[in-house]
């Protein structure tokens, strides 16, 4: 069987109409490749896809204030069947190791050339993977040490509440603990969590979590 006689289904997120209605049109002109839907949103993108039933969905990894990794991760639970290949503007290891625990197969950086992106999607419709567990373990590596080269640079105060956030404490009863406002934890984990680099405690919490299970080893 030649490769015109199997067409992959493709669905595209991308919040930029221009950028989307490119790769569509770079897409559609090959004969093996068929854009079945797009959408501007994630919302948008988890209920197109489940009407177009494409082989691979192409997500960009930011949309609109938005994430393409949670549409990644919704369109992979609903649709298992559906490969997820991430298109990112820059080099992001977060975003990397985030793609592969969603479920993505690819992550491809949007300044490959046309011919690039076209095999990419070609290896991820036929079953290829290539986010490689290798290249996910390196940008975990990388990771964690600039994560541990930011703790130390907390001062003490703020290095004992991330430590409270890694046992899973409020703010309240960190507050308790420590003798001060509730407000004036807030303050402190605000800017430890600027420090690290992280937009949620839920991130710091863990992090901390698991730099406190590795000293223990």
């Amino acid at each position: 069987m030649n490769a015109v006689d199997t067409v992959f289904r493709v669905f595209l997120l991308d919040d930029h109409e221009v950028v989307r209605k490119g790769i569509a049109t770079m897409i559609d002109a090959q004969p093996d490749l068929e854009v079945v839907g797009e959408a501007e949103s994630v919302e948008q993108a988890v209920e197109v896809v489940a009407g177009c039933s494409p082989d691979v969905a192409v997500l960009d990894v930011r949309v609109a204030g938005q994430s393409g990794i949670d549409a990644c991760r919704q369109i992979r639970s609903a649709h298992p069947n559906v490969e997820c290949l991430m298109l990112t503007s820059f080099a992001d290891d977060q975003a990397m190791v985030d793609a592969s625990m969603a479920g993505a197969s690819g992550f491809v950086l949007k300044q490959v050339r046309g011919d690039e992106l076209v095999t990419a999607i070609r290896k991820v419709a036929s079953g290829a993977h290539l986010l490689d567990s290798a290249t996910v373990r390196l940008a975990e590596g990388r990771l964690r040490e600039s994560g541990e080269e930011a703790v130390d640079s907390l001062s003490p105060q703020e290095q004992q509440i991330f430590g409270y956030l890694g046992e899973g404490m409020s703010n309240r009863e960190i507050a308790e603990e420590m003798f001060l406002s509730e407000k004036t934890v807030k303050n402190y984990v605000s800017n430890l969590l600027r420090k690290l680099g992280m937009d949620r405690r839920t991130e710091a919490a863990a992090f901390a979590a698991r730099l406190d299970e590795r000293h223990q080893l």
